[in-house]
């Protein structure tokens, strides 16, 4: 850690001019034949040449600028003169910013000479400063021994490694208490490097004062850890390295790496999962700073300078360190183009710059997939490599320093029964001799099935033998009738099956097991709606499915719970369910191949022949409930017959069923949510019964004769004639569309109403996770499309929407809607919503004016393409066109798509709206103004058409 020995630069025995003047332009042209003498150079004083991504001279002309500078009016001083030198000093790091960010867009990958040169154009910077304000803003040409000053930086400015726009860290180093002279140089040093708006985090200390706080502090001590000598007193800077080395990083370090652990920790619990969809390239799991925890800890345990010395002293393999700078450089170069992009310090990957920085570092669309998300599958499984790899190291660690147990508790403690050929090493399975569990293949599968089975950590030697010899994995091995039991006893056997499925993820064991699983290892879907990589999705809706066999969900999931309790073929169900994804990422349905996939791997697992066709039928199929129960109007029969005739049985309805929930699950942490389970709970049971009682029982009449006797005996106290007149008032439809609940809030709302009423109730539906909104009033065209602009005006998120006419004119239009956190509303902020509804529904408010300025996609979420989608089916109801408009979401759709409608006399009996992220796909079941179906070809087109039009205006305006 000794400092680079560069040679002071200021004249040491200068005879005082009679004039400032005359010694500010001596200062300046002296300066120019010095520059030489700042460059960095080793400790035995041969010239060390960083790789930079362009010419030196290109970054920083040393000789251009000083020459410049000495042509300045000298007869300036203090701040005036600071605003003369400031633009110069500007200009030339405008200049290199501009080289380094051109010379790096010529080689996006190339991170190290990025960072290099950052901080060679930062190093020129700041000795540049420092010359002027020791030389030439506060001269002192005798300075004491107490006005010695080193400039030293620290943490990533110290070790050499910045972005665009990382923080300047220095040290102002003074050999005793600060003088009048070293305050000075150092106030104008940090104005000018304001003026230059560069972040700097600046301390000025002794050396004492270094050792102390270093003791006391450990953010301090892993700063100073990284210190490097930049320009002034080298003797000052030379004795901070040896004292340091001797006096704070001399111990084992067993404190410093207990903290620097639990900061990782903490750092990790803050930043979420590795595979969010959205990292934060510094901060999150797997990126830059576990780097850096790693490299901090190696430095001040080993003493090293570089983690290539690392594998010198084993701690890694050649391999190991391979993987390690790779990931490395990646990590870096995205965080590079991030900052360019960005023009400003950010860490974030958010969706908009994952375009930008998949553009800027040439990634492209092949095969179906987009640039972007073969970016992000670089990202992640880089994130990965450094996870490993941290992994490695910090429980290698964790072990060495770990505190030996209390002696009675080693003596009675009761350890579980290791199998042979394995041993118990700091309370982690470890491998007892490496080459005779590399004579079986099969140990590569045992050792998981020994860390599920005991509860035990895998050692991290142990991991390092496994991910070196994955090669071992071969078809021979994969076939053998033990492999397939340990695999399939991992799942269903042990009850926590994503614990080691995740880590044989990690390790790779389980791409190579399953070699079809491999491609879509860090596979990120570009969207909104996904949460997780595909990989890990998929152990996330295994975990669930797990959780829901332990009883853990049972209040919350009673219809999946209550299956698995029934019974129903375990195998059939994780396989599927780790199978239902593995056709993704491909230009074809991923259902599609996905099945074919399972027919082939489900033999390969020993799966019988009627469990490989049901595997195969639910991965096919596998979105199938899921659609219907959010994009079909499910109070339909017809909707449940399809549904039923598809699935065929009961057993399949169970399984099916479960892996919906699942997947649903699976998605993110807030996807599940009530309304999709009273969706999918409804769908399961109607089915159910359909299924069991025959599918002749599933129609309308049965419906609405059920509904109005329902209805008579929730309103048992009104007089006779009154609820005759009430249950005579409707057509067949409205019976069958809606629950008695809502039938009496209509009721009640259309008891002795005027023509000219309008009658709103408002009802938190907290079992369907929306609030309902029931609206009254006289029929006129188009007051469908004014409602849904009444409630986009207030934000409200519509999920499902149903409009009848009564027999003497009057609208009965009820919405569920949600909250922009997809919850129902407080009934603290209902009276708002009234008001605002009634004064667009008055007139008050005009709703296509108001909604241009609320109509807006986010800045992050305008990199999301997703095309329109148009359908038209007159299969799926017995009286109506359903109309599916799958397409981008934004606040004003379904105002634009419903007045388009009314627009072309369109009548709209109900809308079921299911949100996926950005994608949203509105379903509308409609007549023409004679009550009849859509079924001529140039009816539908003229519709189609209009619909794109408008969708096309609110995208203009959204975007606009």
């Amino acid at each position: 850690m000794a400092p680079t020995n560069v040679r002071w630069p200021w004249p040491r025995s200068a005879t005082t001019a009679s004039s400032c003047s005359t010694r500010h332009r001596a200062a300046l042209a002296g300066l120019v034949s010095e520059l030489d003498l700042a460059k960095p150079t080793t400790t035995s004083g041969a010239r060390r040449h960083p790789r930079l991504i362009c010419a030196p001279e290109q970054i920083f002309d040393d000789t251009a600028i000083w020459q410049a500078l000495s042509q300045r009016d000298s007869t300036l001083e203090g701040a005036a003169l600071r605003a003369e030198i400031v633009p110069l000093i500007q200009e030339a790091q405008q200049a290199g910013r501009k080289a380094i960010a051109a010379g790096f867009a010529e080689s996006p990958f190339d991170a190290r000479a990025m960072t290099s040169s950052y901080t060679y154009l930062t190093d020129q910077l700041l000795r540049c400063v420092l010359q002027i304000a020791t030389q030439v803003l506060h001269p002192n040409p005798n300075p004491t021994e107490g006005e010695r000053l080193a400039m030293i930086g620290v943490g990533g400015y110290g070790r050499g490694e910045m972005a665009p726009f990382s923080d300047v860290d220095l040290l102002f180093l003074i050999p005793y208490k600060a003088t009048a002279w070293s305050e000075s140089v150092i106030e104008s040093m940090l104005y000018i490097l304001w003026d230059l708006k560069l972040k700097v985090g600046h301390a000025t200390r002794t050396i004492e004062d270094c050792l102390r706080l270093g003791a006391d502090d450990f953010t301090i001590q892993t700063a100073l850890l990284e210190n490097r000598f930049i320009d002034g007193d080298v003797s000052l800077a030379q004795e901070l390295s040896e004292r340091l080395k001797n006096e704070l990083f001399s111990g084992a370090g067993k404190d410093f790496i207990e903290a620097k652990l639990e900061e990782r920790d903490n750092r990790h619990l803050k930043q979420g999962e590795r595979y969010m969809v959205e990292p934060n390239v510094k901060e999150g799991k797997g990126g830059l700073r576990d780097l850096h925890s790693l490299f901090w800890i190696a430095k001040f345990i080993h003493d090293v300078d570089r983690v290539a010395d690392l594998v010198d002293l084993g701690v890694f393999r050649a391999d190991e360190y391979d993987t390690f700078r790779e990931a490395e450089a990646f990590l870096w170069a995205v965080r590079g183009h991030l900052h360019l992009i960005a023009g400003r310090a950010t860490e974030q990957l958010t969706f908009d710059m994952q375009v930008q920085v998949a553009q800027a570092m040439g990634y492209q669309d092949i095969g179906g997939r987009r640039g972007v998300e073969i970016f992000m599958q670089a990202y992640f499984r880089h994130a990965t490599a450094v996870g490993d790899l941290t992994r490695i190291f910090v429980s290698g660690l964790e072990a060495s320093h770990m505190k030996a147990e209390p002696l009675l508790e080693r003596i009675f403690r009761r350890r579980p029964k290791i199998r042979e050929g394995f041993q118990v090493v700091h309370n982690r399975i470890a491998v007892k001799d490496d080459e005779e569990f590399l004579q079986d293949k099969l140990n590569l599968l045992r050792i998981f099935e020994e860390a599920l089975r005991t509860g035990m950590l895998i050692h991290p030697d142990a991991m390092r033998l496994i991910k070196a010899n994955l090669a071992l994995i071969d078809d021979d091995m994969r076939r053998t009738p033990e492999a397939r039991r340990i695999f399939l006893d991992l799942l269903l056997k042990h009850g926590n099956p994503e614990r080691s499925l995740r880590r044989m993820n990690e390790l790779g064991v389980l791409g190579a097991f399953i070699p079809e699983f491999e491609p879509i290892v860090a596979m990120m879907q570009f969207n909104m709606y996904h949460s997780y990589t595909v990989d890990e999705h998929t152990i996330q809706c295994i975990a669930n499915l797990a959780r829901i066999e332990k009883g853990e969900l049972e209040e919350e999931l009673p219809v999946a719970s209550s299956i698995l309790k029934r019974g129903v073929n375990r195998k059939v169900l994780y396989v599927a369910l780790l199978l239902h994804d593995i056709g993704k990422g491909r230009p074809e349905d991923h259902s599609i191949i996905g099945a074919k996939l399972a027919r082939r791997i489900g033999p390969r697992l020993g799966l019988k022949r009627d469990e490989v066709d049901t595997v195969e039928w639910l991965v096919r199929y596998h979105l199938l409930m899921s659609d219907m129960a959010q994009k079909r109007d499910i109070a339909d029969p017809r909707t449940v017959r399809d549904f039923a005739k598809a699935v065929q049985t009961v057993k399949r309805l169970d399984l099916l069923c479960v892996l919906t929930v699942c997947d649903i699950r699976g998605v993110g942490p807030n996807t599940w949510n009530n309304w999709k389970a009273v969706l999918i709970r409804a769908l399961y049971r109607q089915t159910e019964r359909a299924l069991e009682t025959g599918l002749e029982d599933l129609n309308r009449e049965n419906r609405g004769a059920e509904a109005k006797k329902a209805l008579r005996a929730a309103l048992s106290d009104w007089p006779r004639k009154r609820l005759q007149r009430e249950t005579a008032r409707h057509y067949p439809p409205y019976w069958q569309g809606l629950h008695v609940t809502a039938h009496i809030a209509f009721a009640e709302l259309l008891r002795d109403i005027g023509n000219d009423d309008i009658r709103i109730d408002l009802h938190p539906d907290e079992d369907r996770g929306a609030t309902r909104a029931c609206f009254v009033m006289a029929d006129h065209p188009g007051i469908f499309a004014r409602l849904a602009g009444a409630l986009a005006l207030v934000g409200a998120n519509v999920v499902d929407a149903r409009s009848y006419t009564t027999k003497d004119g009057f609208v009965t239009d009820a919405f569920w809607i949600q909250d922009s956190e997809d919850q129902p509303y407080e009934a603290s902020r209902l009276p708002r919503l009234r008001e605002m509804i009634l004064k667009t529904l008055r007139g008050e408010i005009v709703a296509r004016d108001a909604l241009k300025s609320r109509d807006k996609v986010k800045k992050r979420e305008r990199a999301f393409k997703v095309p329109t989608h148009i359908t038209f089916d007159n299969e799926g109801s017995e009286i109506y066109t359903i109309i599916e408009v799958d397409t981008r979401d934004r606040p004003g759709l379904l105002y634009d798509l419903t007045r388009t409608l009314a627009a072309s006399n369109v009548y709209i009996a109900n809308a079921v709206i299911a949100t996926y992220g950005e994608q949203v796909v509105d379903t509308f079941y409609v007549k023409d103004m004679f009550g009849l179906k859509y079924y001529t070809e140039a009816k539908q087109r003229t519709l189609e058409k209009r619909l794109r039009e408008a969708i096309a205006a609110g995208v203009e305006r959204a975007e606009g």
